[in-house]
Parts: C-alpha cells; structure tokens; sequence
C-alpha cells in the first residue's frame, strides 16, 4: 500500500480558487496513475479527474472541463488539483486515489489506493 495524504480544501466563495495536493510515499511514483474523486453528502463518489503516470496524458469529467486542471512533480511524489471558477455544486471531500498502473482509469473500482479525503466547501 501507498499511503496518500491530501491538502488543501477549504471554504471559498463561488468563482473563487483552490489547489489541492495530494502526497504519496514510495519510490516509484512514476509508475502510478493518479485521479481525483469527490463525494457529496447522500451521493456516490465520482471520478473527478486522472493523470498517467508520465503525466502526458489526463482525463477530466464534463462538469470540470474549462474549470479544473489536474497535474503532477512526480520529483516531489506529488499530484494537484487546480479548481478555478468554483461553483457550489463543487462542494463535496475530495479523495486522492492511486493504481498500480501508469494508464488511466475513470471508476473508483480500478483504483489501489485511496487518502482520506478533503473538504471542499463552496459558498454561493
């Protein structure tokens, strides 16, 4: 296991920013996929955002298209989220998830490894 450490949430009003930071422990960083979920209260966790391992490659759902940015120091074992334009319908805890592959994947199911979670609330 990979133990993932998320930061960065917080309170922001609606069309304001957050970046959010995802630390993982290992040597191979690399060779992991990364994404982003997040899960609002009496809703499913839903896939948010991914990056391949290289960090060539990325994958956003519709809603955070033109919003949000997904990237990734794998020098510093590390992956972000950028959120601009924040809307309240963003507002949920966002998870930070790894697999043990550098190729994308869209569903919580074929994720490894997962942090705790962060909260993301947005103030209309």
């Amino acid at each position: 296991q990979v133990q993932l450490v998320e930061s960065g949430g917080g309170l922001v009003q609606a069309g304001g920013s957050l970046r959010l930071s995802c630390a993982a422990s290992g040597r191979t960083f690399s060779n992991y996929a990364m994404g982003w979920f997040r899960q609002a209260p009496g809703k499913e966790r839903e896939f948010v955002a991914g990056i391949s391992g290289s960090g060539v490659s990325t994958y956003l759902t519709d809603s955070v298209k033109g919003r949000f940015t997904i990237s990734r120091d794998n020098n510093k074992n590390t992956v972000y989220l950028q959120m601009n334009s924040l809307k309240p319908e963003d507002t949920a805890l966002y998870y930070c998830a790894l697999r043990f592959s550098r190729l994308i994947r869209h569903t919580k199911e074929e994720y490894d490894d997962w942090g705790q979670g962060t909260q993301v609330t947005v103030s209309s």
